[in-house]
């Protein structure tokens, strides 16, 4: 009723007429201003830009060349340790002696070239025949620089690119501190890999179970990015990283940086 006797009255008035009629208030016009060129800005955006993303995974420090477990080939007790933990050794080199209930003494070697990660005999202790005893990551030369192994989701493997950069988070290096060691993707497996077989390339059961928990992982290369001035002799976050060098075999975290993809696919008739 309001509104009709708002009417009535501007017919009664007829000298107010031909005034114009306002369509929008100013503030109107900016709201509308402001929306238009918003979607003009997100539709350009829709068609020009790209979204980045990473793929985060677990993995470890290695040289690349995976490790091997020795076997004690007799039953018997540990009568002395012949070589030490974290250390080089080459190939043949003696590790352990064990004396067999009959009396003999028989000598556990390596079979090739490494560093010693894991001894797990120690003196006084009893062995089994085809007891593990030792783990010994492969190393051909003094020199071998260090790489990581990420184990990535089998539905993921597909989508990380050779090249791509990838920033990792050292179990030993306080993040905060210095940083991330830089890299680069240098292979990626094409098949999945079983507990057991990643168990057979650390020399480590239990890391084995760690990677395969979530199911059979693929395991993706990472080259390290070297810098000779660095104490480590690789590239950081930060501009020198930690004073001192990381091992092999030292557990890290990789965030793998995957190509850009544009946010909005157009499907064409």
């Amino acid at each position: 009723m309001q509104f009709r006797q708002q009417a009535l009255s501007k017919l009664q008035s007829p000298e107010e007429i031909d005034l114009p009629v306002r369509f929008a208030r100013p503030q109107g016009w900016l709201v509308l201003t402001v929306t238009v060129l918003f979607v003009i800005a997100a539709s350009v955006w829709a068609v020009t830009g790209t979204v980045s993303s990473t793929l985060n995974a677990p993995g470890i420090l290695t040289h690349g060349q995976g490790s091997y477990v020795l076997q004690s080939p007799v039953a018997g007790q540990v009568t002395a340790v012949l070589a030490e933990e974290g250390k080089r050794v080459a190939a043949h080199t003696p590790v352990l002696r064990v004396r067999t209930a009959q009396g003999t003494t028989v000598v556990v070697r390596t079979l090739a070239a490494g560093r010693l990660t894991t001894m797990v005999a120690t003196i006084g202790s009893v062995v089994t025949t085809g007891a593990d005893v030792a783990s010994v990551e492969r190393i051909a030369r003094a020199d071998d620089p260090l790489m990581a192994t990420l184990y990535v989701p089998a539905g993921s493997g597909a989508t990380v690119p050779v090249g791509a950069s990838v920033d990792l988070t050292v179990q030993s290096v306080p993040t905060q501190q210095y940083g991330v060691l830089r890299g680069r993707v240098k292979a990626v497996g094409r098949t999945a890999q079983s507990r057991q077989r990643i168990s057979t390339f650390l020399g480590s059961s239990q890391l084995g179970e760690e990677f395969s928990q979530h199911g059979q992982p693929v395991a993706v290369l990472v080259q390290l990015d070297a810098a000779p001035h660095s104490k480590s002799g690789y590239a950081w976050s930060t501009s020198d990283g930690p004073p001192y060098a990381v091992d092999s075999m030292t557990p890290a975290s990789g965030a793998v940086h995957l190509a850009a993809q544009h946010p909005i696919d157009w499907l064409l008739p």
